[in-house]
């Protein structure tokens, strides 16, 4: 029997459209490596059956003859087959609550499971990844919420061309699109009431990296968080000109023992032992994008209680919040919910603490797709599929009936091997604890 992999449809979303692995790459797979391509049928996918079929793979309604099966998103717990190796993002290294039924229900099939997140190279840096889509898509959003946003304050904004992202035809498209607004910028600046202008980015990994590549599109100026407190007097400064300032961890948070110095390793195995800082940035910004991994035992960015305060003084400058990182009720108190890509945004009243989708009403706007990358479905899932058709081959050969030590997988793969025959692998035995609090 030959080498048979699956590519199964997205069913987590109603809007996810992304493919692992694009026709293009489908038929390099089945030309030069001879694989037998299972694709199961979707008309809702970016990239369609009679695309997958004209790249050599056979298209059909389910994937019972595929030992090896690549999605993207989580897969619903009926899906799985015993004995199978399954590759996705399937958010569980966190010990996600609601994620532990279905980690679960793979251990008891026996299944082998393959995250993304965890394809990492010898410097712990993601190889696969839709980050920078994500990134891409949350910019061009944050702009188009901004533009309403204005527009409802009485201003005329230029932004009001840029259209939400998803209903751009392409990447290129949309960058088309703000390029000529940086243009019109350039040439005759900003209004003066909303000078400075300024951009603040928490992060500078994957994500933050596409958010910049949008951002740069206008005449920005990048400045030091230092900087941006000092920026008060807009008669003084360029009216064609956006500030963009990046945060690192260094300037979010602080020791609490004013006798301490901030060490960014310190920092991440001890961050009981910092606080936060960034509330004094905060008035200073025009939009927040909220780029940075995140995790309950990291002190908060912008809290509930900071919000009501801010607005009680009267509208802020901050008129935008693009939370690409999207951790309900985490680093950005207002998020409070996850925005679809048919609502993409909300108004948090601080006030009442409720949200309103839309862009109309008292409180913040806030961004919170958590499937950004759909919204760039054919640029992002080649992007993606770039990366992991080089992998595709020695996860299909390898022969998991092995114990984890033997199994012949390229380094970066082997490290995201979850579980293997339904036990987790050495690196992911902490998991048992999420899994036995689940089930209790």
């Amino acid at each position: 029997m030959g080498i048979v992999i699956g590519i199964r449809h997205e069913d987590k979303y109603e809007m996810e459209t992304r493919v692992p692995i694009v026709p293009g790459h489908v038929e390099w797979l089945v030309k030069h490596h001879n694989i037998d391509v299972v694709v199961q049928t979707s008309d809702k996918r970016v990239y369609k059956d009679e695309e997958f079929i004209k790249a050599g793979a056979t298209v059909e309604s389910d994937l019972k003859r595929c030992p090896i099966i690549f999605g993207v998103k989580e897969i619903p717990i009926p899906t799985f087959e015993s004995k199978k190796t399954y590759i996705f993002f399937s958010h569980v290294i966190k010990g996600q609550k609601y994620n532990m039924p279905m980690l679960k229900k793979m251990m008891d099939l026996k299944c082998n499971l393959i995250d993304y997140e965890k394809v990492v190279d010898e410097q712990n840096k993601r190889l696969i990844f839709f980050g920078k889509y994500a990134g891409l898509a949350g910019m061009i959003n944050s702009f188009w919420a901004l533009g309403l946003r204005l527009k409802y304050y009485g201003y005329d904004s230029k932004l009001l061309k840029i259209k939400q992202a998803k209903n751009y035809k392409s990447l290129a498209e949309a960058k088309e699109d703000i390029s000529s607004i940086g243009q019109l910028i350039a040439e005759n600046g900003t209004p003066e009431e909303l000078r400075p202008f300024t951009i603040g980015i928490t992060g500078y990994g994957n994500v933050s990296q596409g958010v910049q590549e949008i951002c740069g599109l206008l005449p920005v100026k990048e400045i030091s968080p230092e900087k941006l407190l000092s920026l008060k007097n807009r008669k003084n400064l360029p009216n064609n000109i956006i500030y963009k300032v990046i945060f690192k961890e260094e300037h979010l948070v602080q020791p609490i023992n004013p006798n301490d110095e901030f060490e960014l390793q310190d920092y991440y195995n001890h961050p009981e032992k910092y606080r936060s800082v960034f509330e004094k940035y905060i008035p200073h910004l025009s939009m927040l994008l909220n780029c940075m991994y995140w995790d309950t035992k990291y002190p908060k960015l912008i809290t509930k209680d900071y919000l009501k305060k801010l607005y009680s003084k009267g509208r802020p400058k901050l008129n935008v919040i693009g939370d690409i990182t999207c951790d309900i009720d985490g680093s950005i108190e207002c998020t409070t919910k996850p925005a679809t890509i048919k609502d993409p945004i909300y108004i948090y009243n601080p006030f009442t603490g409720q949200a309103t989708n839309g862009y109309e009403g008292e409180g913040i706007l806030d961004m919170a797709v958590d499937i950004l990358p759909s919204e760039l479905p054919r640029d992002a899932s080649l992007g993606f599929s770039d990366v992991l058709v080089n992998f595709v081959k020695p996860i299909a050969i390898a022969d998991y009936d092995l114990p984890y030590e033997e199994i012949d997988l390229p380094r970066a793969i082997k490290k995201a091997l979850i579980l293997l025959k339904g036990e987790l692998t050495p690196n992911y035995k902490y998991l048992e604890e999420y899994v036995k609090q689940e089930m209790i």
